[in-house]
């Protein structure tokens, strides 16, 4: 497997045509700011993007987006360096549509250019190898954001599939004040309970969920509980939620309704100041067709041999009404449609996740 397809899934599934009728001025946000807290991007090394690529990618209505490098634990510490050159590569391809984020400046100057800043970023913690000089080695190479455990037990953590529980261990709050120090922000999207509120408790700074759902909502190792969010968000952090089948039981496609019911609890919990959108799809209307499914079903079988695989994986990752590559100007007029301001609105499509990464990148 090339080290293109370990990291990014590629074009090559890409329903464009379902995103012919979009067009810039249809954003999220009328270019306003809108950060998306995991997301895979359309990404080649080898050639720049093609024009309806491109367009799709503006017609996201994006000002910048996460993007998991190192995939879920299965990089060595070497692999994910090359992991980095790759996307390195890919967005100098393409210097009229990519930016590689740097500092938080970088949101304004993709505003301004009409460009998609991408943040580099770990949900895992296998490439670190137990080494906290790791830490320094990534952040100096760009990465931004980085987690302590990807759903199995590292040296740093315990994962939300970890039984036992070890909770954040004496290195992982050493991992979390070498984060700090450096710049880096702290996402415990796939730790366990234990971990993530030890983690949220050690960090002089805020801490990141870029990516989960409420369990209030529908009982799942990878939904959080209100304890959870609550000390998130009293210590400044912000939730994303995203669009995976552990919404709710795994039978169908999240709906709207479903998935509304996980951002309004979040409001509701945490506070309009400390929830995002984490979609943890495809920018790209994901495939259905046979092909396709086939070929997410053989990444499924693969992720359930490598042991990370979290219960009720197999329906794809969109909610219906969302697999679109303009899914934010859905969200918005969503949010107003059931009785959210303008205020609410703009924080929760990328405000609060600005503030925190103002909060965080600093050294």
């Amino acid at each position: 497997m090339s080290t293109t397809r370990r990291i990014f899934l590629g074009t090559a599934g890409c329903a464009l045509a379902a995103c012919a009728g979009m067009s810039g001025a249809a954003s999220a946000a009328g270019r306003g700011l809108a950060i998306n807290g995991n997301l895979v991007l359309p990404i080649d090394p080898e050639k720049p993007l093609d024009q309806a690529t491109r367009d799709m990618v503006r017609a996201s209505g994006l000002t910048a987006a996460k993007q998991t490098i190192g995939g879920s634990g299965g990089e060595t510490r070497e692999q994910t360096a090359q992991s980095i050159a790759v996307l390195d590569k890919a967005v100098a391809l393409n210097p009229d549509l990519y930016l590689k984020v740097a500092s938080v400046a970088d949101f304004a100057r993709a505003q301004a250019t009409q460009r998609l800043g991408i943040i580099y970023s770990f949900e895992a913690a296998e490439m670190l190898e137990g080494d906290l000089a790791a830490i320094d080695q990534f952040r100096a190479a760009g990465v931004l954001v980085m987690g302590l455990s990807y759903n199995r037990t590292t040296p740093f953590a315990s994962g939300t599939m970890s039984s036992p529980s070890t909770g954040l261990t004496e290195l992982g709050r050493r991992a979390v004040e070498r984060m700090n120090a450096l710049g880096v922000t702290v996402d415990v999207s796939h730790s366990d309970e234990l971990s993530s509120l030890a983690a949220v408790a050690a960090s002089k700074k805020p801490v990141l969920i870029t990516h989960a759902g409420a369990a209030a909502v529908h009982v799942h190792p990878r939904n959080k509980s209100d304890r959870l969010m609550r000390a998130l968000a009293q210590r400044g952090g912000v939730m994303g939620i995203y669009e995976l089948s552990y919404l709710r039981d795994p039978t169908a496609q999240p709906s709207l309704d479903v998935y509304f019911a996980h951002l309004g609890h979040a409001l509701k919990v945490c506070g309009e100041d400390h929830v995002g959108i984490g979609s943890d799809a495809t920018l790209w209307p994901f495939d259905t067709s046979p092909e396709s499914m086939a070929e997410w079903n053989e990444s499924l079988a693969r992720r359930k041999a490598d042991g990370v695989a979290a219960p009720g994986e197999g329906p794809p990752p969109f909610v219906v009404g969302l697999n679109r590559a303009d899914r934010f100007s859905v969200i918005a007029d969503e949010l107003r449609r059931r009785g959210y301001g303008a205020r609410v609105v703009d924080k929760v499509l990328g405000g609060n996740f600005q503030r925190v990464f103002a909060q965080t990148w600093k050294a």
